[in-house]
């Protein structure tokens, strides 16, 4: 691997190139007055090296599938990947980074995915680009294992991610790290900016942990490198990491924030604030750069940078070549690696799913979900996942498939003939109790690509992973979540465990789709949603108790949960006076309280209402048909906060909610106790229409 040189004189090609990236950054953060120029100053010349030297990336081709990935977990130095991706051939042109920050620019403050070539997954809420990068290299280790054969290493790339001091004092990287290590994720390494500057203030006043040890006894290779100017040393780190491939690495460069600034270096004020006018010139003369022009490119590092597109082109046209030859050696194997990569099934992989016969004592949503997800996996190759050490609990296990653990190393040609079982073929994942790094890895997962993830655990721990929710949502990744234990009626683990306010607050991420089936059939429904769902994660939130299979005959088929909402019983002898509007376990207490206000000669309509977001995507006409304007009086029946139900009962409903905390006892005793009868939802109706001045 060749390396380079660590003079500093004028002329040296390497100091050029390093120096172009670092005033690139302070130049648009300036033109910005907005933005972090400290982290890019410091960490360039490592980055410098690393996209240059090591990365294997086609900025023709930002999407070919076998490229190393590169995860900026600092996001707040966006503009050190934002200068490497316009230098390096990305398309990204010099206009852009000149307005970074600004309206409708490619170029936002922190990195988006799918708003910049090249950006592989949105980070800037720290910690979280370090768990992404350990779920795609947990898809890396999983893809090669199913489908490479000696002699065609189909999937055979590393994941590198940037991580800040900040990033590393997340409980997220901790978790993800702890099971980094475990998984022996030998193609994952870790560049640690050790620039010991924080927002605020230097690190010493908040954390003097050995990093070094930390990460050693989490089973990681710990490297070290004095001087983050030095290329020589960085190099021969990065040699030693990729070389080591049954531990994940991490390698720490002592690097300084704000690196040539004369007065704000190894500051925190040259962390998230411009440098300011004057200190940009000093800056720049300090370091021999012209003061003007600004975003100044010399014509030697640019062609320098672009030599990368030449030796990109030729590795992916490489890997066209190798796979082609695979095709006509494995054909079978072939034809079903090009569906997953493009995310495609097989074709009738829908006749797998089951269908549940009418069962006054039915079975709990999370058993109808657990057993339609196993038949699903037999027909999908790319569902992997697992939960937070919850799968007795959460039915989530796919049997016969194997767990995915990695041991010793498999060269990677001959993985492919490790087959499933336990090893990195294994389709079921192990979290532990890590909710907040199994959101980060499934999302890290989606953004690799070749697999679709799920993890599990109970609704009222979303809240641990919650901000890894938000960011697959913004970063449209399929992201399967399963919550189970949804409602006080889990019983006797009592209100610790017993979710109330999760509902609202999954459903005010915009873009998650949450979806509550009320029965076993509307759950294979919501589960088929989630699976053909594209770019947009999925929540499906599921029931601990057994509840009634309805009997559907005389009502609507379980498919209407696809529209997020649906008539399910309607209203005898006219137009309906009264709606019941019921999610998940309490949609038969509504159906039930149906079946008595309609022998009392009320004409009332029962509508299932398990997607707000889905519903809400339906034309209005459809909406109005189900919900109609004209028919004000509404009930709605879920236990769970009644926030934002508001929007479906108007000011003329009511809405029996939760608005305690729960309590440990049996759970049909606790829903009796909060009034989830159907005996309850029956006198509620009826009040209402006294109310109303109608007849009950």
């Amino acid at each position: 691997m060749e390396t380079t040189r660590t003079t500093r004189s004028e002329g040296d090609l390497d100091y050029l190139c390093i120096n172009t990236i670092r005033f690139l950054a302070v130049d648009a953060v300036q033109k910005a007055n907005s933005g972090h120029p400290g982290m890019p100053m410091g960490a360039a010349p490592l980055a410098y090296l690393l996209w240059t030297r090591f990365l294997k990336h086609d900025p023709a081709r930002p999407d070919w599938f076998d490229r190393d990935r590169f995860v900026l977990s600092a996001g707040h130095g966006s503009m050190l990947l934002y200068a490497l991706l316009h230098l390096t051939g990305y398309d990204l042109p010099l206009e852009e980074l000149q307005r970074f920050r600004q309206w409708g620019s490619r170029t936002p403050g922190h990195p988006e995915r799918g708003v910049t070539p090249g950006v592989e997954v949105s980070t800037g809420p720290l910690g979280q680009g370090f768990g992404n990068a350990v779920g795609m290299a947990i898809a890396e280790a999983h893809l090669a294992a199913r489908y490479n054969r000696p002699g065609f290493p189909v999937i055979d790339h590393h994941t590198y991610v940037l991580a800040s001091d900040g990033d590393l004092m997340e409980g997220v990287a901790s978790e993800a790290a702890s099971l980094a290590g475990h998984l022996r994720l030998g193609k994952l390494v870790c560049l640690y900016d050790d620039n010991r500057v924080t927002l605020s203030a230097s690190t010493g006043v908040c954390c003097t942990e050995d990093t070094a040890a930390r990460f050693a006894a989490y089973g990681w290779q710990v490297l070290s490198v004095e001087d983050g100017n030095d290329l020589d040393a960085i190099a021969a780190a990065l040699i030693k990491a990729r070389e080591e491939l049954v531990r994940p690495s991490l390698v720490l460069v002592r690097t300084h924030l704000g690196f040539g600034s004369p007065g704000k270096q190894d500051s925190f004020e040259a962390h998230g604030s411009p440098l300011g006018e004057d200190e940009v010139r000093r800056t720049k003369e300090r370091l021999g750069w012209p003061v003007e022009p600004s975003f100044l490119i010399p014509e030697r590092a640019l062609a320098f940078f672009r030599e990368t597109l030449k030796r990109g082109a030729a590795a992916a046209a490489g890997w066209d070549r190798l796979l082609a030859s695979y095709g006509e050696a494995h054909p079978e194997t072939a034809r079903e690696f090009s569906r997953v990569l493009a995310g495609e099934f097989e074709p009738g992989w829908e006749e797998a799913l089951p269908q549940f016969d009418p069962d006054a004592k039915g079975m709990a949503t999370r058993i109808a979900n657990g057993r339609a997800l196993n038949l699903a996996a037999g027909r999908i190759p790319q569902l992997m996942g697992g939960s937070a050490d919850l799968d007795p609990s959460t039915y989530t296990g796919l049997k016969g498939l194997g767990d995915f653990q990695c041991g010793d190393f498999v060269p990677a040609d001959q993985q492919g003939s490790l087959g499933g079982g336990w090893g990195p073929a294994g389709a079921n994942l192990h979290f532990g109790v890590r909710e907040h790094a199994m959101g980060a890895a499934l999302n890290g997962m989606a953004a690799h690509g070749g697999v679709i993830p799920f993890g599990a655990t109970f609704l009222t721990f979303s809240d641990y992973l919650r901000p890894t929710l938000r960011l697959a949502a913004l970063s449209r990744l399929k992201v399967i979540q399963v919550f189970t234990h949804d409602s006080i009626g889990l019983g006797e683990d009592g209100p610790t465990h017993q979710p109330v306010e999760q509902l609202a607050s999954l459903r005010a991420i915009p873009g998650l789709v949450v979806l509550r089936p009320g029965d076993a059939n509307e759950a294979v429904v919501a589960l088929k949603v989630a699976l053909t769902m594209r770019e947009r994660p999925v929540a499906l939130v599921l029931s601990r108790q057994s509840v009634p299979t309805l009997e559907r005959s005389t009502l609507a088929p379980a498919e209407g949960t696809a529209r997020g909402g649906y008539v399910l019983a309607e209203a005898a002898g006219g137009e309906p006076e009264l709606i019941l509007i019921a999610t998940g376990s309490e949609l038969h207490l509504a159906l039930e309280a149906w079946q008595t206000l309609t022998r009392d000669g009320v004409r009332a309509r029962v509508v299932s209402l398990p997607s707000w977001e889905l519903f809400e995507e339906q034309a209005k006409e459809y909406r109005d048909a189900v919900l109609p304007p004209r028919v004000p009086l509404r009930l709605a029946v879920e236990a769970g906060s009644p926030f934002g139900w508001e929007r479906y009962v108007g000011p003329a409903g009511v809405i029996l909610g939760v608005t305690g905390f729960g309590a440990s006892a049996p759970g049909e005793v606790v829903l009796k106790e909060y009034g989830f009868t159907a005996e309850r939802v029956r006198e509620a109706a009826l009040a209402l229409l006294r109310r109303a001045g109608g007849e009950g």
